[in-house]
């Protein structure tokens, strides 16, 4: 078998698991497509959209309500009337 490390890669001084417990207290990571990245360059400014974007959601929604609750209920939008068939004996 053939191994697919190269010789130049060093990992004798390595620590296994150094970052480890950082990911595992909860680091986020989202790519973003390119058009996006361009618009949001940093997580600052990401995160600054997405608090804006849930500040609007909240406010466009009726008090007692928060945007993904899972106790949220909808009421379906009434049906229209439908338009009576016309039968050979009714035609004009």
């Amino acid at each position: 078998m053939v191994d697919p490390m190269r010789p130049e890669y060093d990992f004798s001084s390595a620590v296994r698991g150094k970052h480890h417990e950082a990911y595992r207290a909860g680091a986020n990571i989202v790519l973003l497509d390119p058009d996006v990245l361009k618009a949001f360059p940093d997580s600052a400014s990401v995160n600054q959209a997405l608090r804006l974007l849930l500040k609007l959601a909240r406010a466009s929604v009726p008090s007692g309500i928060q945007p993904g609750n899972a106790t949220e209920t909808s009421t379906p939008a009434p049906r229209r009337a439908r338009k009576p068939k016309t039968t050979r004996a009714t035609r004009g």
